[in-house]
C-alpha cells in the first residue's frame, strides 16, 4: 500500500509527520514523500526541512494521499501541478485525505464541491467558498467520496487512526496508537478559540506575525 504524502515550501511539520507516524505502522504500508522536485524543503519555521524523494510526475497512482497543511497553501489558492497531481491521483486511492489549511488544496482541486469539509480554525473563511459547508469538527470523513479532512495540525493523528481503523481494523489502530503512546493529556485546555478566549487568540496573531520572514 503506497501512501503518497506531498510537500510544498512552508508546509507545516506535523501536519505530515503526525499522519506518517501512524500510517507507516500499518501492515504492508511504504511512504514517499513527493513534490515538484526532489530534495530538502523547508517547513513554515524554515529550521526543519523534509526530503522528497520522489517528483509528482514519477507518482502514477497510490492508495492514500495525505495533503498537510500550512502557510505554503496560501500561495497555491490557483490551480496548479500540485492541485492537477491530487486530482488525477484521486482518481485511482482507496483515500484522499487532508490536514489542516491542506484542505485548501483539495478544494482548490475541485475534490470538495458539496462537501462539509474542515480545516484550521484561522483558515474557515478561505476553505468555506471550496466547499459545500465548513465544519469545526475535528475530522470530517465522506467514505462514499473517499475523502477526508482534519482540523488543525495535531488532528492529523486522530484523523491518522481513523483511517488505519478503516484500512486493517480497529484493534491494529488500537495497537498503532497504543505503540505511539497517544494518549493526549495536555496542561491546558486552550486547544480551540472557543476554549482559549478572545487574548490568547490576538497572542498568537502576534505571535505568527513576529515569526514570519523577513521580506526579501
Amino acid at each position: 500500500m503506497l501512501v503518497a504524502i506531498p510537500l510544498f515550501d512552508r508546509f507545516t511539520a506535523l501536519d505530515a509527520v503526525g499522519p506518517y507516524e501512524v500510517l507507516c505502522r500499518l501492515p504492508g504500508a511504504e511512504i514517499t514523500f513527493v513534490g515538484e522536485r526532489t530534495g530538502p524543503v523547508r517547513t513554515d519555521t524554515a529550521m526543519l526541512a523534509i526530503t522528497v524523494d520522489a517528483r509528482l510526475d514519477e507518482i502514477d497512482a497510490c492508495d492514500v494521499v495525505v495533503v498537510p497543511g500550512g502557510p505554503g497553501t496560501r500561495a497555491m489558492l490557483e490551480p496548479g501541478p500540485l492541485h492537477e497531481w491530487v486530482a488525477r491521483m484521486h482518481e485511482g486511492t482507496r483515500w484522499t485525505t487532508s490536514v489542516c489549511t491542506g484542505s485548501l488544496i483539495l478544494g482548490t482541486a475541485g475534490l470538495l464541491r458539496g462537501l462539509d469539509a474542515t480545516t484550521h480554525w484561522a483558515a474557515m473563511g478561505e476553505l468555506a467558498p471550496l466547499c459545500g459547508a465548513t465544519t469545526g469538527s475535528r475530522i470530517v470523513p465522506h467514505p462514499e467520496q473517499r475523502i477526508v479532512t482534519a482540523a488543525g495540525v495535531s488532528s492529523g493523528i486522530d484523523m491518522a487512526l481513523w483511517l488505519a481503523a478503516q484500512i486493517a481494523g480497529d484493534d491494529v489502530a488500537r495497537a498503532i496508537q497504543l505503540g505511539i503512546e497517544y494518549d493526549p493529556q495536555p496542561p491546558f485546555d486552550a486547544g480551540s478559540p472557543a476554549k482559549a478566549g478572545p487574548e490568547l487568540v490576538e497572542l498568537l496573531a502576534g505571535m505568527v506575525i513576529d515569526r514570519q520572514p523577513a521580506a526579501g
